[in-house]
């Protein structure tokens, strides 16, 4: 991991003048292999307009590793009061495709699952970690533990992905 400070890039509205692709191999890296999201990662931001209405900022990616940050609010509440499941489960998918896209051919989620072991309540701060367990052919396994920023663990999800010809947005290379 980069001793220097994260580029933190939240995902709004105001990124969609870029028509980059995924991250690719020329993309900038540290030393410890930290991509800059620069301008890939903000098309990728771009082009998803589900994490950009939700103000999900993506701190790091790295080929096989990513690491989001969303904060919950009112509106995420189930009626129990507490975030519901689906949003922990998006930002932990979220973080899935960053680390499991970083490679560059454009892969997809082939299954995916969750386990949710506390809640989390208006106005957490969640961090998603994904880390590659192990990549074979076009496949790949992805964990993704959500936790808040002081290390209590809310959710740890598991994705299996798998690489697909084309490029995001449906055309050809």
């Amino acid at each position: 991991m980069s001793t220097e400070p994260s580029r933190a890039r939240a995902v709004n509205a105001a990124d969609t003048g870029n028509t980059g692709g995924i991250l690719n191999a020329g993309d900038a890296e540290d030393a410890g292999g930290a991509r800059d999201i620069g301008d890939a990662g903000d098309a990728v931001n771009a082009a998803d307009p589900a994490c950009r209405s939700l103000g999900i900022a993506v701190e790091e990616v790295a080929a096989g590793r990513a690491r989001l940050r969303m904060r919950i609010s009112e509106d995420m509440l189930n009626g129990h009061g507490i975030a519901h499941g689906g949003y922990l489960f998006l930002l932990a998918d979220a973080a899935f495709a960053y680390a499991s896209n970083a490679h560059g051919p454009v892969t997809l989620a082939q299954s995916a699952q969750v386990t949710f072991l506390r809640p989390a309540a208006a106005g957490d701060e969640l961090v998603a970690e994904a880390a590659e367990r192990v990549r074979y052919g076009r496949h790949g396994v992805y964990d993704v533990t959500v936790r808040r920023p002081a290390g209590e663990v809310v959710a740890e999800f598991r994705g299996q992905s798998v690489m697909v010809s084309g490029r995001p947005g449906g055309t050809s290379r």
